[in-house]
């Protein structure tokens, strides 16, 4: 019997006796065939295909709610099929955003930062999670992200107020991606921490059943010392919790991690663009 077979009972009746209703909570996005473009992602959707050029944001604030209902999938492969979503990702990365140490909080644009966290996947909306054991290449990674971004920007907001808003989700996504600037630095360690709290938080939930060691990888990655710090002080609060027990390390060299040679270089094409 399905999940939502169970939830809403074998006879088609919900259990307060109500006819069954389809699960409407999860969408998952559609594989497409041949080269990737948006079209083929919309057109394979349930439900209309959203007006372009219109002087109303509607069609925007729909695309939104994928990510609500598109699952960050790296989880997944742990078994982990009902966990955070996008948006949980973005929403938490954008309140951490804002407890900067005061000497690093000077000299960032916050308000910048905040935005940064709330836009930076919002390509996933439509492309989907892509991780770093997904044999996507990263040009073709980014040229998804990026079209993306033109439809979501041009073609859906491009209209709405004269396009400033648009263009200014378009570039602070950019700017993201191209991470020269320390407010995208800062957003990009931000992703990180904001990673290995999850990874942290599953594992502690699963009883010491539950090894998300391979994520610990993305610490090496932390750029700025302030968010490195936050970072050993989590890595303290994990290791901790293990005392005992055997477990992955993904922030160790490869000897003494526990992941294989060739996911470290998966992990390391993955990140190197930053």
């Amino acid at each position: 019997m399905s999940p939502s077979a169970k939830e809403n009972g074998s006879n088609g009746v919900s259990a307060n006796g109500h006819d069954a209703v389809p699960d409407v909570a999860e969408v998952q996005l559609p594989q497409v065939e041949g080269e990737w473009t948006v079209d083929k992602v919309l057109d394979a959707l349930p439900g209309d295909k959203p007006t372009e050029g219109t002087t109303s944001p509607l069609a925007f604030f729909h695309i939104l709610e994928k990510l609500k209902t598109n699952k960050r999938e790296g989880w997944r492969r742990f078994g982990i099929n009902r966990g955070e979503s996008i948006s949980d990702h973005m929403y938490r990365m954008s309140l951490i955003s804002m407890l900067a140490p005061p000497a690093l909080a000077s000299k960032l644009d916050m308000a910048k930062c905040m935005k940064m966290c709330l836009i930076h996947d919002m390509a996933e909306s439509i492309v989907g999670d892509i991780t770093p054991v997904d044999g996507v290449p990263k040009q073709e990674k980014s040229r998804r992200e990026a079209t993306t971004m033109d439809y979501i920007t041009k073609g859906l907001l491009g209209n709405v107020d004269g396009g400033k808003v648009g263009e200014e989700i378009r570039a602070i996504w950019q700017e993201y991606e191209d991470s020269k600037t320390l407010e995208s630095h800062y957003v990009h360690d931000i992703d990180k921490m904001e990673l290995l709290l999850q990874m942290v938080e599953y594992e502690k939930r699963g009883d010491h059943k539950l090894d998300l060691g391979e994520f610990a990888y993305v610490k090496t990655r932390i750029v700025l010392p302030e968010i490195q710090a936050w970072a050993d002080d989590l890595l303290k609060e994990w290791n901790a919790y293990w005392v005992g027990h055997e477990h992955v390390r993904g922030d160790k060299a490869v000897e003494s991690s526990g992941v294989s040679a060739q996911k470290k270089a998966m992990q390391d094409n993955y990140y190197n663009k930053e």
